[in-house]
């Protein structure tokens, strides 16, 4: 063996690595690999039963919501499970009061957002302004500041005759009932549609038609058009 000639086999900087330095390549590899899959794994869990992010697109939740409020939906109490998980964790119906995101019934590629009006054998009848449940008047929930227009302008959609509500079906309305395409207009909510109870705003942002200009110019506008008043706000 001439002086030129290395004694051991050559390693990545020449031609070969030792079987050592291959396994352990090999193990950094698999390791990368399993970080990543957990990684995906755990948001396609989170996003299927835990929470999951929703942007409202119309006014007929104002002043409870906004449009351009960024919401974070928690899916865990509506989750599939079975009864032996519902004895153990926090799984619960939705109740009267709640803001719940669901499936539109008539598109369930759509999702919408209102609030929970009346429950499965609840009975419901809507008198223009006036909204009963089990008899008892509801108070109206209509945005700050803005008049309530007269039961005759409020259209069709604003009548309903004594509905029960179905069982496994909830009746849902807007906040904001004069500017709200809901129950009274396509009927109730079907339990297997609802996605879950909203939880809190995490971000609020004017939609307003962007300026023109640079990236930098838009970006700048974009953060002024920040509601940061609403940031991290409960939705109740």
């Amino acid at each position: 063996m001439g002086p030129d000639v290395s004694p051991r086999p050559l390693t990545v900087r020449g031609l070969s690595e030792t079987p050592l330095e291959a396994s352990a390549t090999r193990s950094r590899s698999r390791e990368v690999v399993e970080v990543v899959l957990a990684a995906v794994i755990f948001a396609l869990f989170a996003r299927t039963f835990l929470v999951q992010a929703f942007v409202v697109p119309s006014p007929s939740m104002e002043d409870t919501l906004l449009i351009g409020d960024h919401l974070l939906v928690n899916k865990f109490g509506n989750a599939p499970h079975g009864r032996f998980l519902a004895n153990l964790l926090p799984y619960r119906e939705a109740r009267r009061g709640d803001i719940i995101v669901f499936k539109f019934p008539g598109d369930p590629a759509t999702d919408y957002v209102k609030r929970v009006v009346a429950l499965p054998g609840d009975t419901v009848e809507v008198r223009g302004d006036a909204v009963l449940v089990n008899g008892v008047e509801v108070p109206l929930q209509t945005a700050r500041g803005r008049p309530a227009p007269a039961a005759e302008t409020a259209g069709e959609e604003a009548r309903v005759g004594l509905l029960r509500v179905p069982p496994e079906k909830y009746f849902a309305m807007g906040d904001n009932r004069h500017e709200s395409y809901d129950s009274r207009s396509w009927g109730p909510v079907p339990a297997a549609n609802i996605k879950g109870r909203a939880l809190f705003i995490y971000w609020s942002f004017d939609g307003s038609p962007p300026p023109s200009g640079g990236l930098l110019q838009r970006a700048l506008a974009r953060i002024g058009r920040t509601r940061w008043s609403r940031t991290f706000r409960l939705v109740r």
